[in-house]
C-alpha cells in the first residue's frame, strides 16, 4: 500500500469513496492547520471536508455533517510515519 492516503475518502460504507483498508490503517486529517477527529469524508483536490456535528444523527442513523472548504492534509497514522508537521508550517 502507498504511503499517500487517497485523494478522497469516506467513512460511510455505502459511498463509492469508502476504502476499508485505508480506514483500518488509520487516516488522520489536518484541516486548515488543525487536527480534526470528527471527519466523515474529505477531498484533497477539491479542498473540502465533511465534519460530524455533535452526536446528532439523520433519519438513516448516520451523523449529521457540515461541509467546510479549506486546505486538507490527510496522512496515515500508522505504518507510514507521523503527521507532516514540517509541511504544515510551510
Amino acid at each position: 500500500m502507498s504511503d499517500t492516503p487517497p485523494d478522497r475518502l469516506s467513512a460511510n460504507e455505502s459511498s463509492p469513496f469508502y476504502d476499508a483498508a485505508a480506514l483500518e490503517r488509520g487516516v488522520g486529517v489536518r484541516f486548515k492547520g488543525e487536527e480534526k477527529n470528527n471527519v466523515e469524508e474529505y477531498c484533497v483536490s477539491e479542498g473540502w471536508v465533511r465534519l460530524a456535528v455533535g452526536n446528532t444523527k439523520d433519519r438513516h442513523g448516520r451523523p449529521l455533517t457540515i461541509k467546510l472548504v479549506g486546505k486538507v492534509e490527510p496522512y496515515f497514522r500508522t505504518g507510514g510515519g507521523a503527521a507532516p508537521e514540517a509541511a504544515a508550517r510551510d
